[in-house]
């Protein structure tokens, strides 16, 4: 009986006003502890107390599925079904905060497209911190025009699913509500008008000929585009010598010993062609003979064959003088 709705009840979306829970979560509430103790037999005199002790808002956490006591008490404001001017006041109660959520989450689920939007986006200009319990037991801090941007947008909040509602320009085109003025838009007038108002100025003080002098003046301070450019440094210059001087620099010793084996004891064939074919194209080496050089090899070369022929010759004749022949010829 104490889970029923009150018969005076009106449907509302054309069902039990209660069944704008799922099933699933009103049992859950039914069990709680909360609704037993603090729900009973609750009027909406009451439910004014129970609503300023609250501390958070959500709606189911843990992995029991328990419900908040702010889903609790929406619930049963679903069974008693309250005025909707109580419903109001609740809304534009300023001094607390979760009471007025409480309302507004009310209104969204019972009230129309028109009503959600005249009586919640006022709410856009509260700016406090609330906090909310997440699915898994852990507390969020939000805001309020967070929320309520939710509550306008989002198809779930709290683990309820919301009733459609009409979009904002349907209503604006069809003239049954006013188009939305921001509190902000008259902060925003006002620095529009403040820039306006100094460009303006800067346009007189631009076309003042003191201004002129002055631009003229430092035009021609400002330094040519040349000066910036910089010359290489000398150290520049010796960190990178040409390779003719490299080539020049290096020593025969230098390339012996950077021919020498590693201490590993080998070295990979390419690498020695390389050193091979830079150390014949830096140093010559020193066995190469000039063109100059040649011909005086192949003179002392002759002149010491016929040195050696000679003395043969000479030794041969002696011979045949003592054995009584005749000498050999000699040009």
């Amino acid at each position: 009986m104490a889970n029923r709705t009150m018969k005076y009840a009106r449907t509302v979306k054309g069902t039990n006003p209660q069944y704008l829970v799922e099933k699933i979560i009103r049992t859950r509430v039914y069990d709680s502890r909360y609704w037993k103790e603090e729900c009973f037999a609750l009027n909406a005199e009451i439910m004014v107390d129970k609503a300023m002790a609250l501390d958070h808002i959500g709606g189911v956490y843990g992995g029991s599925i328990k419900p908040t006591p702010f889903l609790c008490l929406i619930l049963k404001m679903l069974q008693i079904q309250p005025t909707k001017d109580i419903v109001v006041e609740f809304i534009k109660n300023a001094d607390y905060k979760y009471v007025r959520l409480l309302g507004a989450f009310y209104m969204r689920l019972t009230g129309n497209s028109l009503d959600c939007y005249n009586y919640l986006e006022p709410l856009y200009n509260d700016y406090r911190k609330v906090k909310r319990m997440k699915s898994d037991g852990i507390m969020e801090v939000i805001h309020v025009d967070e929320y309520i941007d939710e509550l306008l947008r989002d198809e779930r909040s709290c683990d309820v699913i919301l009733p459609r509602i009409q979009k904002r320009e349907v209503l604006e085109e069809t003239g049954e509500i006013d188009p939305r003025v921001s509190a902000l838009d008259d902060d925003l007038s006002d620095v529009e008008d403040d820039e306006d108002e100094e460009e303006s100025d800067e346009d007189d003080n631009q076309s003042s000929p003191d201004y002129r002098r002055s631009h003229r003046r430092r035009r021609s301070r400002s330094p040519s585009p040349s000066r910036h450019r910089r010359s290489p440094s000398p150290r520049s210059r010796r960190r990178s010598p040409s390779p003719q001087r490299r080539r020049k620099s290096r020593s025969p010793i230098h390339h012996r010993r950077r021919r020498s084996p590693s201490p590993s004891g080998h070295r990979d064939r390419h690498s020695r062609r390389s050193h091979d074919v830079r150390d014949t194209d830096r140093s010559p080496s020193p066995r190469r003979h000039t063109r100059s050089d040649k011909p005086e090899k192949k003179s002392k070369s002759k002149t010491a064959k016929v040195s050696e022929e000679d003395e043969e010759i000479k030794q041969a004749n002696a011979l045949r003088k003592s054995l009584g022949i005749k000498p050999l010829r000699t040009d």
